[in-house]
């Protein structure tokens, strides 16, 4: 599943860099009362549309985007018979960590 992951985020990095882009632009249009609509509207209207499926598609699996900017996940499993988060970056070649489902990040442990 790893690998459809890291393609998912790259597609939602993606989406999210332009729905950025187009909310700075779309907040100092509206700053100065220009008329709203166009290209950039498409775009931004677009790039939400496309983080939604992605994101629709990580909820149908139930993995958690914790991070979008570090390609932060959690995994729901069961380690030892609790219910804990398998815990993957992007960047770490497998799921080597765990945490507990209260402790986050900070509470990273190796399998």
């Amino acid at each position: 599943m790893l690998p459809q992951v890291r393609a998912w985020l790259g597609e939602l990095e993606g989406f999210h860099r332009v729905i950025q882009d187009c909310d700075e632009y779309l907040g100092k249009a509206m700053e100065k009362g220009d008329e709203l609509g166009g290209e950039m509207v498409n775009r931004y209207v677009k790039a939400l549309a496309g983080a939604k499926e992605v994101l629709v598609k990580f909820g149908n699996r139930e993995i958690q985007i914790k991070d979008v900017d570090r390609g932060l996940v959690d995994f729901p499993a069961y380690v030892g018979g609790k219910e804990v988060f398998l815990c993957w970056e992007k960047g770490e070649d497998d799921i080597e960590y765990w945490h507990d489902l209260t402790t986050g990040y900070s509470g990273r442990e190796p399998l």
